[in-house]
């Protein structure tokens, strides 16, 4: 393993790993991410040159553990650490427990303390190990920005007096999963439609977290909904990146291996555990995926699903997407009806809207719709498709 794309996905891999050792170790979760960055930042420059190390993990855990004494040595505000600092000395090469600690990171970079922005932020350093330039990138914010949600956040948790123990409850954690993946998968602004680089992190992370956890409905259902979504990607976009919608998209690009994978995920959580919302969302997806044309989608079970789903989870995006399945059953009159009711200030009522009208045949007031939606969504290739459709002739 000598290329720098190997490199990168090991030091990933291995980052909560290490991070874990030294926080059950020494405490200070903050002080230990920072000598954990700069152990992932060293091995990013010199392994590509001299090679992987024979023991990756030990050589990490090695380099931070070091870097975490160079920290505590030089707190000039408490001089009497120094004495206890001096006596510290690196660990032999490998004192990894067997232990795996990246559930209890998950749920110490989610924690309550945090804002959502800093849980995602904290989530993709600490425990996905992307460098802060790179979680700006995703985010297309400045690196200041994600560096200071960082520092925050880490401040917050020690403030908080948080324990480093597995959490009970996976709430927060699979939220902010479900968060990561959902930007990369229509991202909510700039010029490109997906961010693989985090729908992809999103799926391992929670594969990974899957891998421990195996009997966990709602975390099963998160996955089989991101497998089945992330299925459908090469189709979204033509060559130049233009926005594809489902009902047009060329079905044989969809990835059949994670339509599988996610459809036999689902089908035994639903068989097996208590149903919630990741669970119902998921099922939905299963459904669009088992349709070989748009014209053979059973919009009728997928109204069903939506049904549960506003009982499960009652909000207005659920609540407009329940809208669209009651047009493709129902028609779009008692779409158009309950719509009206809505009260949700988003660029998609209108799209929904149009739509909705351009069923209806009225034509002209679909465009201006569409035109309302384009200027309310900052995603360069949704304000080209909608823009298109206002444009496009009846």
């Amino acid at each position: 393993m000598s290329g720098e794309p190997e490199v990168e996905g090991l030091l990933r891999e291995l980052a909560p790993q290490v991070l874990g050792v030294l926080v059950r170790r020494h405490g200070q979760f903050d002080v230990c991410e920072d000598a954990v960055q700069e152990a992932l930042l060293g091995a990013a420059q010199q392994w590509p040159v001299d090679g992987v190390p024979d023991n990756p993990k030990g050589w990490l855990i090695t380099a931070a553990s070091r870097r975490w004494i160079e920290q505590y040595r030089s707190d000039t505000a408490r001089r009497q650490r120094e004495e206890k600092a001096v006596a510290l000395t690196p660990p032999p090469p490998d004192p990894a427990p067997a232990q795996d600690d990246t559930l209890t990171l998950l749920a110490l970079c989610c924690h309550e303390s945090l804002t959502t922005a800093s849980q995602i932020a904290l989530t993709l350093r600490a425990v996905g190990g992307l460098t802060t330039a790179e979680i700006a990138r995703a985010f297309l914010v400045p690196e200041a920005t994600v560096a200071q949600r960082i520092s925050r956040a880490k401040q917050k948790i020690k403030q908080s007096g948080a324990k480093f123990r597995a959490p009970r409850d996976l709430t927060a954690v699979l939220h902010v999963l479900y968060l990561i993946f959902t930007e990369g998968s229509t991202a909510s602004s700039g010029d490109d439609l997906v961010r693989v680089d985090l729908t992809a992190e999103a799926i391992r992370l929670t594969r990974q977290l899957h891998r421990r956890r195996p009997d966990d409905g709602e975390l099963t259902g998160l996955l089989a909904l991101m497998l089945l979504t992330d299925a459908r990607r090469p189709a979204r976009t033509d060559d130049q990146g233009a926005l594809i919608p489902l009902a047009e998209q060329d079905r044989t690009k969809w990835d059949p291996d994670a339509i599988a994978e996610g459809t036999q995920l689902i089908s035994n959580a639903l068989k097996t555990a208590k149903i919630g919302p990741y669970q119902l969302q998921a099922a939905i997806a299963a459904v669009h995926a088992d349709a070989k044309t748009a014209q053979d989608t059973d919009w009728r079970e997928i109204l069903g699903l939506y049904e549960l789903l506003t009982v499960t989870a009652p909000g207005p995006m659920v609540a407009l997407n329940r809208i669209v399945a009651v047009a493709m059953v129902h028609g779009p009159e008692q779409a158009l009806e309950e719509l009206s009711t809505l009260d949700l200030n988003h660029y998609r009522v209108h799209a929904v809207k149009a739509h909705l009208l351009d069923l209806q045949g009225n034509h002209d007031a679909a465009r201006d719709e569409y035109e309302k939606a384009a200027k309310l969504t900052l995603s360069v290739p949704e304000q080209r498709y909608l823009r298109s459709r206002s444009r496009r002739p009846r």
